[in-house]
């Protein structure tokens, strides 16, 4: 009868667990949907009534100087980006040589932010680094650093500067900088704890679903939270040097870790409409809208139109490469 009896709650457990995922799993759709929907009407009524002449005058006074000063930091940012697969070549102990990786990197970096991580990030490697030689589960490895890499350094450096006060909301959202601050201390406690883990951990391998995961040294560590952390302080500086001398970096660059999560979470590619959403909301009352939108729009340009064309041209490169060496 006992038997019987756990059989039979087991049984009425199981549809339930499926139905929750079922549920949960329509939600989060749902939310996605709703997001992909509001970005751009909340983009629409925040910009309906922009003074296009403000926003062509903003883009055509930059100096040559300013553009080359930026590019060279989009550039340094990309090099950043690529140093978290060097970062894996040394992890995974493969035999890629250093400048394959950095140019394999940069390419699938730039597709991945403009065209969603499916495409740059994940398959993109797959298939470049399969060429080369690597198994799947090596690439695996290399993926699931690289993220780790990226998001500790947002953790660090958001975490700071979200528990510092920054951004300064407006006063319609002043109730939530405390949240705000909460949070901020919770992401730099979450990334402490993987450096300490890192550090102290005594079992350091772990098998998840057939994939062997281990713990790298402290100094590891602390060099996958340095370099992901610089990553993100370039690309808020290269937003700040667009904009005009009025807002502080760490206020520019709060608001641009807020908008990346976002991004994240609505899953549109290159965040496009949720970064300027979100700035033209947050600064509006320090900047012109037309001041803002310029420095959006060649933000992205830097960012993310250059860097694609220079990798389209690179992918060709490593497609005929990796055809002749095969």
């Amino acid at each position: 009868m006992k038997a019987s009896a756990a059989e039979h709650d087991g049984a009425a457990t199981a549809p339930t667990t499926g139905r929750q995922r079922t549920l949960w799993r329509w939600l989060k759709r749902g939310m996605a949907v709703f997001c992909f929907v509001m970005v751009p009407v909340l983009l629409f009524m925040l910009v309906r009534n922009m003074d296009w002449q403000e926003v062509s005058h903003a883009l055509r006074s930059y100096k040559l100087s300013t553009l080359v000063l930026g590019a060279a930091i989009m550039l340094a940012s990309y090099l950043v980006f690529a140093s978290y697969d060097l970062l894996s070549k040394r992890y995974t102990g493969h035999d890629v040589p250093a400048p394959k990786v950095l140019a394999l990197a940069f390419v699938c970096y730039a597709f991945n932010l403009n065209l969603s991580s499916w495409v740059g990030g994940i398959a993109l490697r797959y298939r470049l680094y399969g060429k080369l030689g690597l198994k799947a589960a090596t690439i695996t490895r290399i993926l699931s650093l690289g993220l780790i890499t990226n998001w500790l350094g947002y953790l660090l450096i958001g975490g700071t500067v979200f528990a510092s006060g920054f951004p300064n909301l407006p006063e319609g959202m002043k109730l939530g900088s405390t949240g705000l601050r909460l949070i901020g201390v919770a992401m730099v406690l979450t990334g402490v704890a993987y450096l300490l883990a890192c550090a102290f951990a005594r079992k350091r391998t772990w098998r998840v679903r057939g994939n062997e995961i281990t713990l790298p040294s402290f100094r590891f560590a602390l060099l996958q939270g340095a370099t992901g952390a610089l990553n993100w302080a370039l690309m808020g500086s290269l937003i700040y040097l667009l904009l005009p001398a009025k807002a502080s970096w760490f206020e520019v660059l709060a608001i641009l870790l807020i908008s990346s999560i976002a991004g994240v979470i609505t899953h549109i590619p290159a965040g496009l409409g949720v970064l300027e959403t979100i700035f033209i909301t947050l600064l509006q009352g320090e900047y012109s809208k037309g001041a803002l939108l310029a420095a959006l729009i060649g933000y992205r340009a830097l960012y993310f139109l250059l860097p694609l064309a220079i990798s389209c041209v690179m992918y060709l490169l490593l497609e005929q490469r990796t055809r002749k060496s095969g």
